[in-house]
């Protein structure tokens, strides 16, 4: 019954989202996690941070359950050419309030009816490979690896270097206003590399995935919504890879200078947390250097 009805959730979620992009459709925005293809001018810094609160989060490899707290989510972005960006992001420590824990498969070090860690770093390059033209796409291509920063005794991260690339495509439609078109509609489709924590020699191949949308209201309001997340290519993944996935749908408020945002989040498989929220800030700094040449 409950597999039946997380069917059933994931289809009317995935369903919602896409008649949200198709009537609202720039680099990965927050509240965003599917990545566009605009870079950000080269010489500047775009620093994003937020907080995210996550019900019902799983840990597989730790057997813990509870609920997620994810306090300084920093994403930092700068332009080294007209098409080349550079990208660093990670969580400077992530709550867990745990509900259950049940048949760790690694030694926990746990005291109490918490835990917390830092999150791991991402370090990854994105390319703007082909700018959109009036009938294509834009095409860009991002590649990275994932460090392993956090103590699996904890129970909430992996201790793993994973790795992935994917191509990302992006197409602006609508009317024109002030030179830019209301509706922003971005896809991602690459690979992940995963490697599994309790097999020697071993990894799991995941598909990442993201469609994305954002909805110009005025000068100052976007609407965004999206669907995110990574498939394993096994039938029985590694603990530690199995399949994730989000949907989110929020918006993104323009004032002083800056870019609020905040978003709803639902989890489209048995391993994502089950409901969450999501408020963060951008900034975009004027060029502070001149990149080689």
């Amino acid at each position: 019954m409950r597999v039946k009805i997380l069917r059933v959730r994931t289809a009317v979620i995935y369903c919602v989202i896409l008649l949200a992009s198709a009537l609202c459709v720039s680099a990965q925005q927050r509240p965003l996690l599917t990545d566009d293809i605009d870079i950000t001018p080269a010489g500047a810094l775009e620093i994003s941070a937020g907080v995210e609160f996550f019900q019902d989060a799983r840990f597989p490899l730790s057997g813990m359950e509870g609920d997620l707290t994810r306090l300084g989510n920093i994403r930092i972005k700068s332009g080294i050419a007209p098409n080349v960006e550079l990208q660093l992001e990670g969580v400077v420590q992530d709550y867990v309030s745990i509900d259950s824990i049940s048949s760790p498969s690694i030694p926990l070090n746990i005291s109490g009816n918490s835990t917390h860690d830092f999150g791991d770093i991402i370090v990854s390059a994105k390319i703007k490979l082909r700018n959109e033209k009036k009938y294509l796409p834009a095409i860009g291509l991002k590649f990275g690896f994932e460090m392993p920063n956090t103590d699996q005794a904890k129970g909430i991260g992996t201790n793993q270097i994973n790795i992935f690339s994917k191509i990302l495509v992006q197409k602006k439609f609508g009317s024109v206003v002030r030179g830019t078109p209301r509706m922003n509609l971005m896809g991602n489709i690459g690979i992940g590399l995963m490697s599994a924590p309790l097999d020697r020699f071993s990894q799991n191949d995941v598909i990442l995935y993201g469609l994305a949308g954002i909805y110009r209201v005025t000068d100052h309001i976007n609407i965004v919504s999206e669907i995110n997340g990574r498939s394993s290519t096994r039938r029985s993944a590694p603990i530690g890879t199995e399949s994730q996935g989000q949907v989110r749908i929020g918006a993104q408020f323009r004032a002083s200078g800056l870019r609020f945002d905040t978003a709803a989040a639902f989890g489209i498989t048995r391993n994502s947390p089950r409901t969450g929220v999501i408020f963060g800030v951008t900034y975009v700094s004027p060029s502070i250097f001149t990149p080689a040449k």
